[in-house]
């Protein structure tokens, strides 16, 4: 017999349909409740643990924020010193955002994975390590390290560290700690060749106390005390567990944790589809000065006149301009009251570089012969690149050495633009026109015709390459510009899959150019990624790292800058100087021997608290 469905069914049924919803409903509540619960205990136990750490602080004579130490500066830590000079002017204040763009997306926050300058910013101010550059001296400051002595032979160096620091998840840092990360670095598993290729000349690192480690050397090397008091200290306790799951390390976008005065509110979850990068203020930071900013926060923004639109909106703190566009904003009177502008050439200003690949698919390309790349160099007209497309805001760089720096032999001079020494050169490497056309050719026929690969957002660049382009014409030398987004050239770099490349290196108070030109380092990952080897540039390269007198070094860098000279492995093109506008709420800006104090930690800009536009 069938069953119908009757009023009384239906009013059933609504009745416990109400019912199911009510208990969803207050499960739903109860969930919330139970998260909103749990971060407000989460966030006073942080409250209560910086609270501790500023009792402990207060007495031992030092105190965070604008509040005068009970002993003065001399108990400050020459490494916090100029921050807490900051932190004692009359308008200062905690808190405010610093907002700063970056002109390319970022493929991976996660240490010794990443590779390029955007990441390696924001790791700044998350990881910390044993000794930080006085930006004034250039001397080493003790960060994690509180003391340290170097044995004489240079081999052996040994840290005292600060005992009761945490990382930004509370735990506890220790020597073991930093014994982990080289253990963690020098692990085939992990995907880290370019910092192993340096770290290889440590022995061993070995906690030999809870807060005493010692750092062994397999032989001399001239940067030991830098290379042992940079290293980036990494928390076994979060990654340690990738030890076993080396490959989801190496392919993670947002594994970040340190030590430092900001950190990423979730350490695993950063993602690059955000088009942001937010740090918070750490509340577990150990330093005596507190950050002044509550948030720094990074916005992807690829495209010039969009990161000048939203800078002129007030969207942005700072703005790096191109030549022209800057002299054209020191016109713009309502920009310039409410903004300082800097031009200026960092001590340690890297370079701009045309990279020759040597060998594609494991063939030798046009540029493996030396006069073919001698060649592209006298074809290149860096004295104009720098007149007329950077309106005198750079220099013409020849080697990867400063020329304000003791590495540089003063009796070398950027070759000049000469077509006709470049046709001979091209000539004599079997490069003619053999048809009439115009073009080069060589013995089979197959014309001198070649991509240059550069990143496509960069206008300066864009300018560069098609002046070049025309240039090279007149040898009779095709180049094609090809610009390429950025997570494309990082995976052409990656897999050496192109003909020529240009982009720049950051500079170095000495520059170490091993990375970059030792022919051990074209394995897979290694940045060798042109395929230049030169037996006799490896051996003075590895003399020179060896040789820890200075004085006994500099003519040996200055014999490797002559064999780089003759061996053109790039075309060096220029030294560029910043020219920058940051919003006249910073305070305490200033250009340092290491560039702008901005990316010095501790952090030293600030904002008045009558100026603050932001609140957490």
């Amino acid at each position: 017999m069938e069953r119908r469905f009757t009023a009384k069914d239906f009013f059933l049924f609504a009745f416990l349909s109400l019912v199911l919803t009510a208990i969803v409903s207050t499960m739903y509540m109860i969930d919330r409740q139970w998260a909103k619960m749990a971060g407000i205990e989460r966030t006073l136990s942080e409250q209560s643990v910086s609270l501790q750490g500023l009792a402990r602080t207060v007495s031992t004579g030092i105190t965070t924020g604008n509040t005068a130490t009970r002993t003065g500066e001399g108990a400050i830590p020459d490494s916090f010193r100029r921050a807490w000079r900051a932190s004692q002017t009359k308008d200062f204040a905690a808190g405010d955002w610093l907002v700063a763009p970056f002109g390319t997306g970022l493929k991976t926050l996660t240490p010794l994975v990443s590779s390029d300058a955007y990441a390696a910013e924001v790791q700044t101010y998350v990881l910390e390590s044993l000794l930080t550059r006085n930006p004034k001296t250039l001397q080493w400051d003790g960060m994690i390290a509180k003391d340290w002595t170097v044995s004489d032979d240079g081999l052996t160096i040994t840290f005292q560290m600060r005992n009761g620091l945490k990382f930004s998840d509370g735990k506890s840092m220790d020597a073991e700690d930093v014994a982990f990360t080289f253990d963690f670095l020098m692990n085939e598993k992990i995907a880290a060749p370019r910092h192993r290729a340096y770290f290889a000349k440590i022995r061993s690192v070995r906690a030999t106390g809870k807060y005493e480690v010692v750092f062994q050397f397999k032989e001399p090397y001239f940067q030991s005390l830098e290379l042992a008091g940079t290293m980036p200290i990494l928390p076994e306790h979060f990654y340690g567990a990738y030890l076993e799951q080396p490959q989801t390390f190496n392919q993670s976008t947002g594994l970040l944790m340190g030590s430092g005065p900001y950190r990423l509110e979730d350490p695993r979850g950063w993602t690059p589809d955000t088009g942001i990068v937010e740090l918070e203020r750490n509340p577990y930071y150990w330093g005596p000065v507190l950050p002044p900013f509550d948030t720094l926060l990074w916005k992807v923004i690829e495209n010039q006149t969009a990161q000048l639109t939203t800078f002129r909106n007030g969207e942005l703190d700072l703005y790096g301009a191109r030549p022209r566009e800057y002299e054209s904003l020191l016109e713009d009177q309502p920009l310039m009251e409410r903004t300082q502008n800097l031009e200026y050439m960092s001590p340690t200003a890297g370079y701009r570089w045309i990279g020759w690949n040597q060998k594609r698919s494991g063939e030798p390309t046009f540029f493996a012969d030396r006069r073919v790349r001698q060649a592209m160099t006298y074809l290149t007209d860096r004295k104009r690149i720098v007149k007329d497309i950077m309106l005198g805001y750079a220099e013409v760089a020849m080697s990867p050495f400063s020329p304000r720096s003791p590495q540089h032999d003063d009796s070398l001079q950027p070759l000049e633009y000469d077509i006709e020494k470049a046709r001979q050169l091209l000539g004599d490497a079997g490069f003619k026109d053999r048809d009439g056309n115009g073009v080069l050719e060589d013995a089979d026929g197959e014309p001198f015709r070649f991509e240059l690969v550069y990143f496509q957002d960069d206008e300066d660049t864009q300018r560069v390459m098609l002046f070049l382009r025309d240039l090279y014409a007149r040898a009779g030398v095709l180049m094609i510009p090809k610009p390429t987004e950025w997570s494309v050239m990082i995976d052409l770099l990656t897999q050496k899959n192109f003909d020529a490349i240009t982009l720049a290196w950051t500079g170095g108070v000495e520059t170490d150019i091993y990375q970059m030109f030792h022919s051990s380092q074209t394995v897979p990952g290694g940045d060798n990624f042109i395929n230049y080897k030169n037996p006799l540039l490896d051996t003075v390269i590895d003399k020179a790292r060896a040789t820890v007198d200075e004085d006994a070094r500099m003519p040996l860098w200055h014999e490797a800058e002559r064999i780089i000279y003759e061996d053109q492995p790039y075309t060096f093109l220029m030294r560029s100087q910043s020219l920058v506008f940051i919003d006249d709420r910073m305070r305490n800006v200033e250009v340092t021997r290491l560039g702008l104090n901005k990316d010095i930690v501790p952090v030293e800009w600030f904002v008045p608290a009558a100026l603050h536009k932001y609140a957490n």
